[in-house]
C-alpha cells in the first residue's frame, strides 16, 4: 500500500518543496514522514528531510542504551542524498578521539562544530549512521534516511536555538571517535547494488525487478521511487511518495524506475 505523508514544520526546514509534497508555501518544513494509518510499531520509519540551516548536533543510542533507558529500541539510521548545493556539508564523527569531559566542554561552548568531521556531499552519496555517532546535517541538503522507528534523540549542541539539550544521556551514548559508518560515494558503485546489509536493516538501489535479491519476497519492504514508478497491487508510488509491501506482493517497476529497497533486517 502506499503509506501517508505527515509534514512536519522545523525551524531548520524549508518553504519551497515541490508541490507535489501538498506542503503549504508558508509552512517551513523540514521533514516529510510516510507512516501507515493503522500499523504504528513498524520497525522502519522512512522520510524525507529538506534543510535551509544546520540542523542539531545531536546522537542517538544503540537497543541496549535505548532499553536501559526505558525505550523499545535504539536508532541507527541511513541517508541517500537527494540533491545538495555546491557547499553542502555533513558532520559526521570527530576528526580524533576526545575524552567525556572535552566533549562536554566543546558541547557547552560550541566549539564542537570544530571537533566534528565535516564532509561534502553530492547527489547520490549514501551514509550509514550507526547509533552512537554524533552527526548533524548541514543546509542546502534534500535526502532520503531510514531509520529504526524510534524518535530518541540527544541534542548536543543546538547553535543557540530555545531547545532542550540533552547533554548527560547524549555523551554516555557517543561514540567519541572518528566516523565508522558505511559511506558509499555516488560514484563507487553501478546503479544496482546492495547499499547496505547491516544490522538492523538492508537498503538496495535497483532500476529492475530482476536486480533486487529474491530473498525480499519473504520481508515487509519500504520501496521508495527515485525516478520513474512502482506500483503493487493497483497501488502506483511516484518519487516523493513510498509504497510498503507485505511479504510475497509483487511489486511492477516502470522501465525507467530507479527505486531504494529498504527491509528490516539483513537480507
Amino acid at each position: 500500500m502506499k503509506l501517508q505523508t505527515c509534514a512536519v514544520e522545523k525551524p531548520w526546514g524549508r518553504t519551497d518543496l515541490d508541490p507535489a509534497f501538498g506542503a503549504s508555501p508558508t509552512q517551513r518544513i523540514g521533514e516529510i514522514w510516510f507512516q501507515h494509518p493503522t500499523l504504528k510499531d513498524l520497525p522502519l520509519l522512512v522520510k524525507y528531510i529538506f534543510t535551509s540551516d544546520k540542523l542539531s548536533v545531536q546522537v542517538h543510542p544503540s537497543d541496549q542504551e535505548a532499553r536501559d533507558r526505558g525505550f523499545e529500541n535504539g536508532k541507527s539510521e541511513c541517508w541517500y542524498i537527494l540533491k545538495a548545493d555546491e557547499d553542502a556539508r555533513l558532520g559526521l564523527g570527530l576528526k580524533s578521539p576526545v575524552s567525556q569531559d572535552d566533549l562536554r566542554s566543546a558541547a557547552i561552548d560550541g566549539s564542537i562544530e570544530q571537533l566534528m568531521d565535516w564532509r561534502a556531499v553530492q547527489a547520490g552519496d549514501f551514509f550509514f549512521v550507526p547509533a552512537g555517532t554524533i552527526h548533524a546535517i548541514g543546509a542546502g541538503i534534500t535526502l532520503l534516511e531510514i531509520q529504526q522507528n524510534s524518535d530518541i534523540t540527544y541534542r548536543l549542541f543546538d547553535y543557540g536555538r530555545p531547545r532542550e539539550l540533552h547533554l548527560e544521556d547524549g555523551i554516555a551514548v557517543s561514540q567519541r571517535t572518528p566516523y565508522a559508518g558505511q559511506h558509499v560515494p555516488n560514484s563507487s558503485t553501478s546503479l544496482d547494488c546492495i547499499l547496505l546489509d547491516e544490522a538492523p536493516f538492508t537498503v538496495i538501489r535497483a532500476s529492475s525487478i530482476e536486480s533486487i535479491p529474491s530473498s525480499l519476497t519473504s520481508h515487509q519492504r519500504w520501496i521508495m521511487p527515485l525516478r520513474g514508478t512502482a506500483c503493487s497491487n493497483a497501488e502506483e508510488a511516484t518519487a516523493g511518495e513510498c509504497l510498503l509491501l507485505q511479504p510475497d506482493e509483487d511489486l511492477i517497476l516502470s522501465s525507467n524506475a530507479i527505486v531504494l529497497v529498504g527491509i528490516a533486517g539483513r537480507i
